[in-house]
């Protein structure tokens, strides 16, 4: 007889238990709960992805003749679309934690989120102040580049591996690797 799975940091029916006390679990599996959910997660990734994306092709030179003040201006648009990613991807999790939290692809993309947010946390701290003036036909420096590429990237592999998530259900016993 198998064990059950012993997750020293995740309570996956902990998890479930308190959807359902909150009411997100009875929406998540409402007749048009998910796929009204689905909807506002891949608006907010195209509002997020959108701003990012825009600003990321202009830094690395792919698109000239737009101030990267001017595009810093969607920013709210891209805060917008995080804000409804997060609280739409915490819905599907807390749904269905153990399709989440044991999933090779689900745990790649937070990883790649991470990165992502450590990206653009450097890139403002570090980079930012010397591309403010710059005029719009002049290309970023090369650091600037480099966030940008890393930023574009790293959304990118959130989204294949935010689309992988739905394809491939490993049991949790095989890749949770903090579990006895």
């Amino acid at each position: 007889m198998v064990e059950p799975l012993k997750d020293p940091v995740f309570d996956p029916v902990g998890i479930v238990t308190w959807a359902i006390d909150t009411g997100i679990f009875d929406i998540m599996y409402s007749q048009w709960g998910w796929p009204i959910v689905e909807i506002a997660h891949f608006t907010g990734l195209c509002l997020l992805v959108g701003t990012v994306g825009a600003f990321d092709l202009r830094m690395i030179g792919a698109v000239k003749g737009i101030s990267l003040p001017g595009l810093h201006r969607l920013v709210p648009f891209g805060v917008v679309g995080f804000c409804l990613s997060v609280t739409s991807g915490l819905m599907f999790v807390t749904s269905a934690p153990d399709q989440y939290l044991y999933n090779p692809a689900f745990q790649i993309k937070m990883l790649l989120l991470a990165i992502a947010g450590a990206n653009m946390a450097l890139f403002y701290l570090t980079t930012t102040r010397g591309l403010r003036n710059l005029p719009a036909d002049v290309m970023p420096p090369p650091a600037a580049r480099v966030f940008a590429g890393v930023s574009l990237a790293a959304w990118f592999g959130v989204i294949a591996c935010g689309r992988v998530i739905t394809a491939f259900r490993p049991p949790a016993w095989e890749w949770c690797v903090w579990c006895s």
